[in-house]
């Protein structure tokens, strides 16, 4: 069975069977813009438990059991900030608790909200949340949440302050009855308009941080548990050697040391066949030394974004002082 343009335009319902193939004439909605049929869990979260419990307190919690906050007297949680440095895990995080919840999941870029148009900024960010509205239960999540949110006191255009107050009065348009949660990530929150982070607005905050030895084997160990590895790898040296390595980079490492192990083994591999000899598929295996060498290609990403500033100044340019200074030679 097939229903397409050539159904009368009248027709405001028809039964269809399994097997139905229904034309609407129009561009399809992509489910992965707004439902949580991703397949990432909270299993999949490696060195972040304590950022996994809140937000099953903030975010999970009201989205699934309204009824307990209602019962309680008090009103659900409007929004949620994750904040850190690039790649920690703030849009794994949010995509975990989407799939977890059951909620629809609606995912918008800041940057993707702007539009040269006067007034279209505006509108963009409005329908978002009238979609958002729509699909209740939904997570409405907006990535790079400063690039529409930033200070208004530093705002070089009117579009900017505009902008601000727009998603302040959506904000506060969220009502309990809506069941609409919206969770923001950023990596420089000190960028945003401090009305923001006000209380019922963005009055939660999770600071999702670089991890630690512990972390960085907890999210080696899921990002490798597919991997072919050799006797000699040890996961929790590498862990230790990787300092500044956050998710993406371990990610990043586990792929360089996987190319590494492969391009060793190209040679083996002949291209006029259709398929692979098995000897050569039994000798790719990822060995500690591929980790070792992709160790030293990957650059961390929390080294990569601190800048450190030597300042210029010398003993000649400080006045008096003269003992302070001669026991910090000494020192």
């Amino acid at each position: 069975m097939r229903l397409d343009g050539d159904v009368d335009k009248d027709l405001e319902f028809a039964l269809v069977g399994e097997g139905a193939e229904v034309y609407t004439g129009q561009e399809g909605l992509d489910r992965e813009t707004f439902d949580s049929a991703s397949e990432v869990t909270y299993d999949d979260v490696g060195g972040l438990r304590r950022e996994v419990q809140l937000l099953r307190e903030f975010v999970e919690l009201p989205l699934r059991f309204p009824s307990v906050f209602k019962q309680m007297g008090i009103s659900t949680p409007r929004g949620v900030l994750l904040h850190g440095a690039s790649g920690v895990g703030k849009t794994l995080l949010a995509k975990a608790v989407a799939t977890e919840c059951g909620a629809n999941f609606l995912v918008v870029n800041g940057p993707e909200i702007m539009s040269r148009m006067a007034g279209e900024t505006e509108a963009n960010l409005r329908r978002v949340f009238e979609e958002a509205a729509n699909l209740s239960p939904c997570l409405l999540f907006i990535d790079e949440i400063d690039s529409i949110a930033a200070k208004r006191e530093k705002a070089q255009g009117e579009l900017e302050k505009r902008l601000v107050a727009q998603l302040l009065t959506l904000m506060d348009g969220i009502g309990a009855n809506k069941n609409v949660v919206v969770l923001a990530a950023t990596n420089r929150p000190n960028q945003l308009d401090p009305a923001l982070r006000r209380f019922g607005r963005f009055d939660r905050e999770i600071e999702v941080p670089v991890p630690d030895a512990a972390g960085r084997l907890e999210i080696l160990k899921k990002k490798t548990q597919r991997m072919r590895l050799a006797a000699n790898v040890d996961l929790q040296r590498l862990a230790a050697d990787a300092h500044g390595f956050v998710g993406a980079d371990l990610e990043q490492l586990c792929l360089e040391a996987a190319l590494l192990c492969l391009r060793q083994q190209l040679q083996h591999i002949d291209f006029d066949k259709d398929a692979v000899d098995p000897q050569v598929l039994q000798r790719l295996e990822v060995g500690q030394q591929h980790f070792v060498a992709a160790l030293a290609a990957v650059n961390p990403s929390a080294l990569r974004e601190r800048h450190v500033e030597v300042p210029n100044v010398r003993w000649g340019d400080i006045g008096g002082l003269e003992e302070v200074k001669r026991e910090l030679k000494e020192t």
